[in-house]
Protein backbone atom coordinates (compact mmCIF):
# COMPACT_ATOMS: atom_id res chain seq x y z
CA UNK A 1 0.00 0.00 0.00
CA UNK A 2 1.33 3.40 -0.73
CA UNK A 3 1.95 5.73 1.81
CA UNK A 4 -0.52 8.48 1.18
CA UNK A 5 -3.69 8.71 3.40
CA UNK A 6 -6.53 6.50 2.57
CA UNK A 7 -9.12 7.94 0.91
CA UNK A 8 -11.99 7.47 3.78
CA UNK A 9 -9.67 9.40 6.13
CA UNK A 10 -7.30 11.36 3.62
CA UNK A 11 -5.52 13.05 6.51
CA UNK A 12 -2.31 12.90 8.28
CA UNK A 13 -3.24 13.54 11.59
CA UNK A 14 -5.16 11.41 13.60
CA UNK A 15 -8.84 11.60 15.01
CA UNK A 16 -10.85 9.49 12.49
CA UNK A 17 -14.20 10.11 13.38
CA UNK A 18 -16.06 7.90 15.32
CA UNK A 19 -19.17 7.54 12.60
CA UNK A 20 -16.69 6.32 10.01
CA UNK A 21 -15.77 2.87 11.73
CA UNK A 22 -18.02 0.05 11.23
CA UNK A 23 -19.86 -0.75 14.54
CA UNK A 24 -21.51 -3.77 16.26
CA UNK A 25 -24.30 -3.54 18.99
CA UNK A 26 -22.78 -3.69 22.65
CA UNK A 27 -19.06 -3.56 21.14
CA UNK A 28 -17.29 -0.55 22.91
CA UNK A 29 -15.69 2.03 21.04
CA UNK A 30 -13.18 4.68 22.06
CA UNK A 31 -14.48 8.24 21.41
CA UNK A 32 -12.49 10.29 19.04
CA UNK A 33 -11.12 12.63 22.09
CA UNK A 34 -10.42 10.05 24.16
CA UNK A 35 -8.71 7.93 21.41
CA UNK A 36 -6.24 11.20 20.82
CA UNK A 37 -5.18 11.53 25.02
CA UNK A 38 -4.78 7.62 24.60
CA UNK A 39 -2.50 7.80 21.44
CA UNK A 40 -0.72 10.57 22.73
CA UNK A 41 0.17 9.44 25.62
CA UNK A 42 1.52 6.04 24.09
CA UNK A 43 4.03 8.44 22.44
CA UNK A 44 4.50 5.47 19.40
CA UNK A 45 7.36 5.60 17.07
CA UNK A 46 7.48 4.91 13.14
CA UNK A 47 8.65 1.48 14.11
CA UNK A 48 6.23 0.61 17.07
CA UNK A 49 5.21 -2.17 18.12
CA UNK A 50 1.94 -2.15 19.59
CA UNK A 51 -0.15 -4.64 21.73
CA UNK A 52 -3.70 -2.91 21.58
CA UNK A 53 -5.35 -5.35 24.24
CA UNK A 54 -9.06 -5.78 24.45
CA UNK A 55 -8.88 -3.94 21.13
CA UNK A 56 -12.67 -3.80 20.91
CA UNK A 57 -14.03 -1.99 17.79
CA UNK A 58 -10.91 -1.87 16.88
CA UNK A 59 -10.15 2.18 16.68
CA UNK A 60 -6.96 2.51 18.57
CA UNK A 61 -5.07 -0.39 16.15
CA UNK A 62 -6.63 2.00 13.14
CA UNK A 63 -5.12 4.84 13.50
CA UNK A 64 -1.58 3.44 14.80
CA UNK A 65 -1.25 1.29 11.71
CA UNK A 66 -1.88 4.51 9.74
CA UNK A 67 0.59 6.20 12.24
CA UNK A 68 3.56 3.61 12.29
CA UNK A 69 3.41 2.41 8.81
CA UNK A 70 6.76 0.55 9.65
CA UNK A 71 5.53 -0.64 12.72
CA UNK A 72 3.88 -3.62 14.06
CA UNK A 73 0.13 -3.56 15.37
CA UNK A 74 -1.04 -6.77 17.40
CA UNK A 75 -4.85 -6.29 18.25
CA UNK A 76 -6.02 -9.06 21.14
CA UNK A 77 -9.74 -9.93 21.59
CA UNK A 78 -11.09 -12.69 22.76
CA UNK A 79 -14.62 -12.35 20.80
CA UNK A 80 -14.18 -14.03 17.39
CA UNK A 81 -17.06 -12.00 15.60
CA UNK A 82 -15.53 -8.59 17.20
CA UNK A 83 -12.07 -9.70 16.15
CA UNK A 84 -13.75 -9.73 12.37
CA UNK A 85 -15.28 -6.23 13.19
CA UNK A 86 -11.43 -5.43 13.65
CA UNK A 87 -10.12 -7.34 10.18
CA UNK A 88 -13.00 -5.42 8.64
CA UNK A 89 -12.08 -2.08 9.89
CA UNK A 90 -8.64 -2.33 9.24
CA UNK A 91 -9.70 -3.11 5.19
CA UNK A 92 -11.98 -0.24 5.36
CA UNK A 93 -8.75 2.30 5.76
CA UNK A 94 -6.22 -0.01 4.15
CA UNK A 95 -4.52 -0.65 7.30
CA UNK A 96 -2.22 -3.86 6.35
CA UNK A 97 0.34 -3.61 9.51
CA UNK A 98 -2.62 -5.05 12.12
CA UNK A 99 -2.58 -8.45 13.43
CA UNK A 100 -6.06 -9.63 15.18
CA UNK A 101 -4.94 -12.22 17.41
CA UNK A 102 -8.14 -14.10 18.80
CA UNK A 103 -7.39 -15.29 23.02
CA UNK A 104 -8.21 -14.01 26.02
CA UNK A 105 -5.34 -12.57 28.29
CA UNK A 106 -3.44 -12.66 29.95
CA UNK A 107 -3.04 -16.24 28.71
CA UNK A 108 -2.75 -15.68 25.17
CA UNK A 109 0.06 -13.22 25.85
CA UNK A 110 2.29 -15.81 26.67
CA UNK A 111 3.74 -17.13 23.75
CA UNK A 112 2.89 -13.55 21.76
CA UNK A 113 5.31 -12.02 19.65
CA UNK A 114 7.35 -9.86 18.72
CA UNK A 115 7.26 -8.18 22.20
CA UNK A 116 5.90 -5.02 22.39
CA UNK A 117 8.15 -1.09 22.44
CA UNK A 118 4.03 -0.26 23.59
CA UNK A 119 1.12 -1.49 24.88
CA UNK A 120 -2.80 -0.52 25.79
CA UNK A 121 -4.85 -2.28 27.84
CA UNK A 122 -8.69 -1.54 27.17
CA UNK A 123 -10.30 -2.70 29.93
CA UNK A 124 -10.61 -6.62 30.91
CA UNK A 125 -11.61 -8.04 33.79
CA UNK A 126 -8.03 -9.71 35.26
CA UNK A 127 -6.30 -6.48 34.37
CA UNK A 128 -4.06 -6.41 37.14
CA UNK A 129 -2.78 -10.14 35.76
CA UNK A 130 -2.54 -8.90 32.01
CA UNK A 131 -0.56 -5.59 33.17
CA UNK A 132 2.04 -7.61 35.05
CA UNK A 133 2.44 -10.11 32.25
CA UNK A 134 2.93 -7.41 29.63
CA UNK A 135 4.76 -5.92 31.89
CA UNK A 136 7.68 -8.58 32.26
CA UNK A 137 7.74 -8.80 28.04
CA UNK A 138 7.35 -4.88 27.67
CA UNK A 139 10.89 -3.79 26.47
CA UNK A 140 13.40 -1.67 28.15
CA UNK A 141 12.25 2.05 27.90
CA UNK A 142 8.74 1.22 26.23
CA UNK A 143 4.86 2.94 27.47
CA UNK A 144 2.21 1.25 29.00
CA UNK A 145 -1.44 2.78 28.54
CA UNK A 146 -4.32 1.67 30.22
CA UNK A 147 -8.10 2.78 30.84
CA UNK A 148 -10.14 2.72 33.86
CA UNK A 149 -14.06 3.10 33.37
CA UNK A 150 -14.68 2.78 37.08
CA UNK A 151 -13.26 3.56 40.31
CA UNK A 152 -12.72 -0.50 41.19
CA UNK A 153 -10.44 -0.51 37.69
CA UNK A 154 -8.54 2.84 38.52
CA UNK A 155 -7.63 1.41 42.04
CA UNK A 156 -6.59 -1.89 40.65
CA UNK A 157 -4.33 -0.28 38.00
CA UNK A 158 -2.47 2.34 39.72
CA UNK A 159 -1.76 -0.07 42.58
CA UNK A 160 -0.17 -2.63 39.83
CA UNK A 161 1.97 0.73 38.58
CA UNK A 162 2.87 1.77 41.99
CA UNK A 163 4.67 -2.06 42.31
CA UNK A 164 6.45 -1.86 38.66
CA UNK A 165 9.76 -0.14 38.11
CA UNK A 166 8.03 2.54 36.37
CA UNK A 167 8.47 6.37 35.63
CA UNK A 168 6.12 9.10 34.48
CA UNK A 169 3.54 7.87 35.96
CA UNK A 170 0.86 10.41 34.80
CA UNK A 171 -3.17 10.12 35.14
CA UNK A 172 -5.62 11.23 33.46
CA UNK A 173 -9.12 11.65 33.53
CA UNK A 174 -10.80 12.83 29.92
CA UNK A 175 -13.83 15.23 30.25
CA UNK A 176 -15.28 16.19 26.26
CA UNK A 177 -18.61 17.60 25.83
CA UNK A 178 -20.11 17.35 22.39
CA UNK A 179 -22.72 19.85 20.42
CA UNK A 180 -25.57 17.65 20.08
CA UNK A 181 -29.27 18.17 18.32
CA UNK A 182 -31.88 17.30 20.76
CA UNK A 183 -35.29 18.20 18.57
CA UNK A 184 -34.89 22.09 18.37
CA UNK A 185 -32.43 22.08 20.57
CA UNK A 186 -28.61 22.02 20.64
CA UNK A 187 -27.27 20.92 23.91
CA UNK A 188 -23.40 20.16 24.91
CA UNK A 189 -23.82 15.76 25.75
CA UNK A 190 -20.50 14.92 28.30
CA UNK A 191 -18.53 11.89 26.62
CA UNK A 192 -18.52 9.22 29.39
CA UNK A 193 -15.59 10.19 31.74
CA UNK A 194 -12.44 7.57 31.64
CA UNK A 195 -9.34 7.34 33.59
CA UNK A 196 -6.50 7.06 31.24
CA UNK A 197 -3.02 5.93 33.55
CA UNK A 198 0.45 5.48 31.44
CA UNK A 199 4.27 4.78 32.59
CA UNK A 200 7.58 3.87 31.15
CA UNK A 201 9.09 0.69 31.87
CA UNK A 202 12.72 1.65 33.13
CA UNK A 203 15.77 0.34 31.24
CA UNK A 204 17.60 -1.46 33.78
Amino acid sequence: MSPEATPLWPYVTPGIADELFERLPGIPLSKREVRLILLSQLRLTHDAVLWDIGAGTGTIAVESGLLCRQGKIIAIERDEEVAQLIRRNCDRFGVENVQVVEGSAPDCLVNLSPPPTHACIEGGRAVTDILQTVWQVLKPGGRLVATAGNLESLYQISQTFAELPARHIEVVQSAVNRLETRGTHQVLAAVSPIFILSGEKIAR
